[in-house]
């Protein structure tokens, strides 16, 4: 995808502006944005949602269902691309010469306003950027931010303030990242994903090298951990910040011990030695998390003693590993498919040191089980139990041979029980035939997985679980 700019002061001249989708979370934190600078906008969403009620509150006009009435005076239309090609108000906007415009590029545009912090990758964006967030708030920079999910501190998951700073989560699952600019740019690490978009981890990785050749105006925050990243940064000319565990990162994370809900560790910034930090999320995976956060606002100078502070309190994302005891029972949740996220989250589920991971998995895109077939079957190696449900297919055509009986059958190639449960309100009957007292059970997936996950908590408390 080519870069396609426009500018705030553009936006501006056309309003008012109407968001097609914008229940989703990407598409309702622009909104968010727009509505503080004064613009005027509309929207619509196949289905009420908490986030349509919330836009309704803070005065956006929000129509459910798709019409072409919904068009009627708007100056141009912002769309994600979930939204199909021939939606109906996209064929009527097209029809009426009303400028489709990507979700990409208003927030490229809204960056440019500020001093913009753009966070990418395959896993951890949406905590490394609700964590700078975070961090830069509670040093009183009041920024504004974007984020793929609500933050449990802020209550939102997007919000335009008076500082100097924009944090942006960038998607690049469709490519779309390229539509962006930030002043400074994230990259947590890069993997084999979005392969409806990329087809290939090659593809991926050359639409990152592609954009960083040109990214001479920017600094870039890389993973230094990762071969990937570093592939990709090879032919960088832009200034780079390295974080990671290994010699040679200019922010070195050391002496790793993770504790039950938390992790603890020590960072050494270019040689000097920070001390010690305790952030408030378990796992490897999230202390590393807090380190790609931690360089971002260091480097931007940051009192090392408030971030100290910050990062012992925050709260994380919602659905992204939370966590509720239910009687003897851990129930957790997280909105995450990609096989390198799963074996990272059950890794720091196992750390609480409780008793077995029962894990249950709504798989996501043909194209993702098929690429990553061996992944997924060392991803849930080290959980008690596994139950598969039918994949949610986001649209895609069947690939003869992939799908959730042939996952169930891969997964037990590691030698881990696992079953398959097509009908969704059946699991948590399942889940009560096989619980054993002090089990954590996580569920993957998104919020039709989640709604059953409340079920089974109030089945797991009716059977004094």
């Amino acid at each position: 995808m080519a870069r396609a700019n426009i500018s705030f002061s553009y936006l501006t001249k056309i309003q008012p502006l109407h968001l097609i989708g914008i229940g989703g979370i990407g598409v309702s934190a622009i909104a968010r944005l727009l509505l503080a600078n004064n613009l005027k906008i509309s929207g619509c969403d196949v289905r009420r949602s908490s986030i349509t009620d919330a836009l309704e509150n803070e005065g956006v006009q929000v129509f459910i269902g798709h019409s072409k009435e919904h068009l009627r005076g708007a100056g141009a239309v912002i769309y994600s691309s979930a939204i199909l090609k021939d939606n109906e108000e996209m064929l009527e906007a097209t029809n009426l010469g009303i400028p489709l415009i990507h979700r990409s590029q208003v927030l490229g545009a809204l960056l440019d306003m500020k001093r913009g912090i753009g966070v990418s990758g395959t896993n951890g964006k949406g905590t490394v950027s609700a964590l700078i967030a975070f961090l830069l708030d509670s040093a009183g920079q009041s920024p504004s931010y974007a984020i793929g999910a609500i933050v449990n501190d802020f209550g939102t998951n997007a919000k335009w303030q008076a500082g100097e700073y924009l944090v942006a989560e960038v998607d690049e699952s469709d490519g779309s990242f390229v539509n962006t600019r930030p002043s400074i740019f994230v990259i947590n690490n890069l993997e084999a994903d979005h392969l409806n978009y990329y087809k290939d981890l090659d593809g991926l990785l050359f639409a990152f090298s592609k954009y960083l050749q040109e990214a001479s105006g920017q600094t870039i925050f890389a993973n230094f951990d990762d071969p990937n990243v570093r592939k990709v940064l090879s032919r960088c000319q832009a200034k780079t910040v390295w974080f990671g565990t290994k010699a040679g990162a200019d922010y070195r994370l050391l002496d790793l011990v993770t504790m039950g809900t938390s992790s603890r560790f020590r960072v050494l910034a270019r040689g000097k030695d920070m001390g010690q930090f305790e952030l408030s999320l378990p796992g490897r995976h999230n202390a590393m998390n807090g380190l790609a956060a931690l360089s971002v606002v260091l480097e931007e100078g940051v009192d090392v003693e408030r971030c100290r502070h910050a990062l012992r309190v925050f709260r994380g994302l919602k659905n992204r590993l939370t966590l509720e005891n239910v009687g003897e029972a851990v129930v957790a949740k997280d909105y995450i498919s990609h096989p390198t996220g799963i074996r990272s989250t059950i890794e720091a589920l196992k750390g609480l040191g409780k008793g077995r991971v029962v894990c249950v998995f709504k798989p996501y895109r043909f194209t993702m089980i098929n690429y990553l077939q061996n992944e997924y079957r060392e991803a849930f190696r080290d959980a008690g139990l596994v139950i598969i449900t039918e994949i949610f297919d986001a649209g895609e055509p069947p690939i003869p041979g992939i799908d959730a009986k042939f996952l169930v059958s891969k997964v037990a190639e590691s030698g881990v029980e696992t079953l398959f449960v097509p009908d969704m309100e059946e699991i948590p009957k399942e889940l009560m035939r096989f619980y054993q007292r002090g089990d954590i059970f996580v569920f993957f997936g998104g919020d039709d997985l989640f709604q059953v996950a409340e079920t089974f908590k109030k089945l797991l408390l009716k059977e004094g679980g």
